[in-house]
């Protein structure tokens, strides 16, 4: 599985993005909170089970097996864990050891969703580059595919893909027509039209490949259904999270306290 170079820097290049694209509202504070849930996260269970070991302490591999999860890690440590890293921030900020374009301390809600968006990040790189390729997460992405032999093409299934595809691309357009509405509406709307679309597409997998008789390709041969539900889980969530941690608005640097 990933070690702790790309656990590390995919976050970080992630929090150092959206620190760039927010002008500051998600501060090197979030970032760091974030990339330290995305590397050492949900590895602690691992990680206490072996020093208990090293220890000669029996702490039991149950805990370590319920943290190293991708929703366990945030629904057991989560709450503990924002009171912690909201402390540490503000312990950071004080002594000066780390900026903050705002000036505040992450409250403790920002770190609940942090922590929440790195356990997701940890378990992006860890289910695609672990168990030499055979975790249960990307054999069942792979699943969703047909592999028996080439996949017939099946008229409904092209009319299908291809309007729901249409109504995509054509449905962009027209919300973000010329002077139509404001950009904040605009990305608002076409954000919902891209989940409707998506579950549409996603309906549409889940009755070709599970409730017909016999099973049939929902997409010719490709995993449509498993690259969409593992990148709304581990890729767009976390960062939907990350975005939903950002301070209300950025300081310019005359406002901020002295």
């Amino acid at each position: 599985m990933p070690g702790p170079g790309p656990h590390l820097m995919y976050a970080m290049g992630s929090g150092l993005a959206l620190t760039t694209l927010s002008n500051g509202r998600f501060s090197p504070h979030h970032t760091f909170t974030y990339t330290i849930n995305a590397f050492f996260g949900p590895d602690i269970g691992s990680f206490s089970d072996w020093l208990g070991e090293t220890l000669g302490i029996s702490l039991g591999s149950a805990l370590a097996d319920a943290i190293h999860h991708p929703f366990y890690y945030s629904l057991i440590l989560g709450l503990p864990l924002c009171f912690f890293y909201s402390w540490v921030s503000r312990v950071l900020l004080q002594k000066g050891i780390l900026d903050s374009v705002s000036g505040v301390p992450l409250t403790k809600r920002q770190c609940l969703l942090l922590v929440a968006a790195g356990s997701l990040t940890h378990f992006f790189l860890d289910h695609l580059f672990e168990e030499n390729g055979h975790s249960t997460m990307y054999t069942w992405i792979l699943s969703t595919g047909w592999w028996k032999n080439r996949a017939p093409v099946n008229p409904d299934a092209v009319v299908v893909v291809g309007l729901l595809c249409m109504c995509l691309l054509g449905g962009f357009i027209y919300i973000n027509r010329v002077k139509s509405k404001s950009i904040k509406q605009q990305s608002y709307q076409s954000a919902k039209l891209i989940l409707i679309i998506a579950s549409l597409y996603c309906l549409w997998c889940i009755s070709q490949l599970y409730w017909v008789n016999p099973r049939r390709p929902a997409v010719g041969e490709e995993a449509d259904l498993g690259v969409l539900v593992f990148l709304a889980t581990y890729f767009f969530l976390p960062h939907f999270l990350c975005i939903s941690s950002m301070n209300s608005k950025d300081l310019d640097a005359e406002q901020l306290p002295p």
